[in-house]
């Protein structure tokens, strides 16, 4: 069974810096995809970013230039170093991964962005 575990979230002050860690288990095989996504309250979850096996990336506009994502795909671990960090960014941060056989997610961990 594919687990997703996050860490690094947090409180942390405007213009601060955090790094969030995802790791998989329950598969052999290397994601598709990685990727993080979030939600703040009463909104709907969107796309911060992710990364393909193949090296293509995207970021949501609101975070290019402030965050930027890495794999590592042998340990089947993708990181998320968010920079310049605004009360906007305030979330419970998700991390995803996809293989041909489905789509799976964390639990999530809290960022919390203070003014």
């Amino acid at each position: 069974q594919v687990q997703l575990v996050e860490s690094g979230g947090g409180l942390v002050q405007a213009g601060g810096s955090l790094r969030l860690s995802c790791a998989a288990s329950g598969t052999i095989f290397r994601f598709n995809v990685m990727g993080w996504y979030r939600q703040a309250p009463g909104k709907q979850r969107e796309l911060v970013a992710r990364a393909t096996i193949g090296g293509k990336i995207d970021y949501a506009n609101s975070v290019k230039g402030r965050f930027t994502i890495s794999r590592d795909g042998a340990k089947n671990t993708v990181y998320l170093q968010m920079n310049s960090l605004k009360p906007e960014d305030t979330a419970v941060y998700y991390c995803n991964a996809e293989l041909k056989t489905g789509s799976y997610w964390g639990k999530g961990t809290l960022v919390t962005v203070s003014s």
